[in-house]
């Protein structure tokens, strides 16, 4: 399957400037994006951000207000859906239920009037990447959920299109069997090669799928990076408070003081922390957040910052520990071991070290 013939070639994707409306209501923002050839590129955001909207209009099943999609070079905002070389899994399965696995990953072969020896040779080629062999010949009611997934995901590898396009494939599994797809896909891709865009809501799926990640908000790119990156360095709050799970801890400061070297905050309005120096532009007296992921949290250990406080509620995870401690506005979550003896009740020790804080400014741009 790598040795894709040149009709079959991987495509880049360019996004330039694309506005999308529905009536009044400005969805997509003027929205660039590069997708590098045989990429996997995650969108992710919460309800509402545009990123199906923006899906759709790669596809060709909503029309763009302004800006150009290009694919492969080729402008395609004017083509209809059949003509972009692109295949597109639903978070319905959308299969015929009178017709078998086979038919049904035959049936764009047929419409394009593919011989039979071609037909068969796609669809067994399918059905064997994707460990469907056995059931070529049941109807779609005798599938499980994630079965059902794989036959669509399936009719779209037999088109050997340039581009994959993923609306929420997984999200009508259980969490066993979302696991389970996960890894499928990660082997789908390294099998095929091929240009895959994906778009979800659950940025675990982001994060373990994704060789870069875009992140939306209100119809804009919030940021584009890999994982690692969003992760470690988020340009904004909003990018590090979505991308993690359990999500980071922001804590409302103030600099108290500057030179050329570093910075000084108030913590709790109890404790000072010396941080890295921010930014030029900011001064004494002005206000900013600073994010604090739970695992790096330390429990009944010392930091460079330290102060107390009392759990109120402790989830048991087996793996690790979620404590909930108290704190005004939303509660601060920490991770603590697995066989974590704390209860509710207890007051314990948080400490964290100043190399591992995102300092983020009134404006909730990140410090660089």
């Amino acid at each position: 399957m790598k040795d894709r013939s040149k009709e079959d070639e991987v495509a880049d994707i360019n996004i330039n400037t694309v506005n999308k409306y529905f009536g009044d209501v400005h969805v997509i923002k003027d929205i660039s994006l590069d997708v590098k050839s045989q990429s996997f590129t995650v969108l992710v955001g919460p309800s509402g951000c545009g990123k199906s909207t923006m899906l759709r209009m790669i596809a060709g099943l909503e029309d763009i207000n302004s800006g150009t999609i290009s694919i492969d070079g080729q402008v395609v905002n004017d083509l209809p859906p059949k003509e972009r070389n692109i295949a597109m899994v639903f978070q319905s399965y959308a299969l015929y239920p009178h017709m078998t696995v086979f038919d049904n990953m035959a049936f764009g072969l047929k419409l394009e009037k593919r011989s039979k020896d071609e037909i068969n040779e796609r669809v067994q080629e399918a059905a064997r990447i994707l460990q469907i062999e056995d059931y070529l010949q049941r109807k779609p009611k005798q599938l499980s959920g994630g079965q059902r997934q794989r036959v669509a995901i399936g009719r779209a590898i037999t088109r050997k299109p340039k581009v994959f396009l993923f609306d929420e494939p997984l999200s009508n599994l259980d969490a066993a069997l979302r696991v389970q797809m996960r890894v499928e896909l990660a082997k789908l891709h390294d099998e095929l090669n091929a240009t895959m865009i994906y778009v979800t809501h659950d940025q675990t799926e982001a994060m373990t799928l994704a060789d870069d990640i875009v992140v939306l908000d209100e119809g804009i790119v919030s940021q584009k990076g890999s994982p690692m990156k969003l992760y470690n360095t988020p340009s904004n709050l909003f990018v590090g408070g979505f991308i993690g799970s359990p999500k980071m801890n922001f804590i409302k400061s103030t600099i108290i003081s500057k030179n050329n070297d570093s910075t000084e905050v108030n913590l709790f309005e109890s404790s000072k922390l010396t941080v890295p120096k921010i930014s030029d532009i900011s001064s004494e007296g002005d206000q900013v957040q600073i994010g604090i992921r739970p695992e790096h949290l330390l429990v009944n250990q010392e930091g460079d910052a330290s102060w107390e406080s009392k759990v109120f509620v402790v989830e048991k995870l087996g793996s690790g520990t979620f404590l909930y401690l108290e704190k005004e506005g939303e509660p601060l979550v920490v991770e603590a071991a697995g066989d974590s003896n704390i209860k509710v009740g207890d007051t314990v020790k948080i400490g964290f070290n100043a190399s591992r804080c995102h300092i983020f400014d009134n404006s909730d741009q990140a410090f660089q």
